[in-house]
């Protein structure tokens, strides 16, 4: 498949299922709507499952593993080597991710899209990491859309396999450099606006790792209106394989639930792509991260949580999925207003 023919499968959720779900809840035993949110979330996995008969107990994690040859310019705590031995704890459940994915009954799925180093992790590699983007386009054209049909493909199999929720998560050192430049031109703002101190940059730092990024935009000039573009010149393997997911999600009619700002970022190259997918994108959490609240509202999201995390991984999108299940589960087992020959209750005007 090509980019072009993923986006002709995606089609508008389904209004009819919808609207199935709807009039389901309002038959359940309990004040119209005084569920919010869990009611909400229920109504959008109909329409994106095609049937109010949801199902959404087999969940996966997906970690896109990529390193960033920004690195060199020295915009992190921390060096490459970082990625390989987090990645690695994915596998052996010793990684903050990993762990919560054990605890809520979700499986973790790694995947090395562009790492520097060779791990047991999968390898879909599509090189040994990005280019430094401060000299050079991150990645070819070509490599970024490798990279987003790898996270096309892995949905593709998980499908397969039977799972029906996705979340998406990344590790790669120097990936908050990369959002905050892709942010930046897909937001049109100024890089100050939309840069934080990732993992924990001094006040120098996250000055050298904003100037880093207007040297990268001033120099490789990415077109806003092609996010396949941007994410070429100033993003990462990982921002593209996630995307990918994204697009993925929509087209195997598969909720995908977002993580955070790095998630977010892959996730409006997504919609940018291809609109309708934003239909079938959860926003899981507010990112602390100055641009994460800019992000949801350019992609029209509301998120479920508000924690202050910032960690990564796919650790915030993991976070909400016990909300999911405690929200099917009173749509599917709570009793209705017939069965207890209640009234129902009538919406006010």
């Amino acid at each position: 498949m090509t980019i072009e023919e993923v986006c002709a499968g995606i089609t508008s959720t389904d209004q009819q299922a919808m609207e199935g779900a709807r009039i389901h809840w309002d038959s359940i035993a309990h004040p119209l709507h005084s569920l919010g949110k869990l009611e909400d979330v229920i109504v959008q996995i109909a329409g994106i499952q095609k049937t109010p008969q949801i199902a959404i107990k087999k969940k996966a994690l997906v970690v896109m593993c990529a390193d960033n040859g920004v690195v060199a310019e020295g915009v992190t705590q921390s060096g490459q080597e970082v990625t390989a031995i987090v990645s690695e704890n994915f596998l052996n459940e010793k990684a903050t991710a990993s762990i919560l994915c054990r605890q809520t009954g979700a499986d973790i799925v790694p995947i090395d899209i562009g790492m520097a180093a060779d791990t047991r992790v999968r390898s879909c590699k599509v090189a040994y990491g990005t280019k430094n983007m401060a000299k050079d386009p991150a990645m070819s054209r070509e490599e970024a859309i490798q990279a987003i049909m790898t996270g096309v493909q892995i949905v593709g199999e998980l499908h397969q396999q039977g799972y029906r929720v996705l979340a998406t998560g990344e590790m790669g050192i120097g990936n908050t450099t990369t959002s905050s430049a892709i942010a930046a031109v897909l937001l049109n703002q100024s890089v100050e606006a939309v840069t934080g101190r990732g993992a924990g940059l001094s006040s120098q730092g996250l000055q050298r790792k904003i100037s880093v990024i207007q040297q990268a935009i001033q120099l490789h000039q990415p077109d806003p209106a092609d996010a396949v573009d941007v994410i070429a010149k100033v993003g990462g393997f990982d921002i593209a394989g996630m995307a990918g997911v994204f697009l993925g999600g929509a087209y195997y009619h598969m909720p995908v639930v977002i993580d955070g700002f790095i998630s977010c970022v892959a996730a409006l190259c997504a919609s940018r792509i291809c609109p309708e997918a934003a239909q079938y994108m959860i926003a899981s959490h507010v990112s602390r991260e100055p641009a994460a609240v800019m992000l949801l509202q350019a992609m029209d999201k509301q998120a479920f949580l508000t924690c202050d995390m910032c960690l990564g991984e796919g650790s915030g999108a993991v976070t909400l999925f016990p909300l999911l299940d405690m929200a099917a589960a009173v749509y599917h087992s709570m009793s209705t207003f017939d069965d207890n020959s209640m009234e129902h209750y009538q919406p006010l005007v």
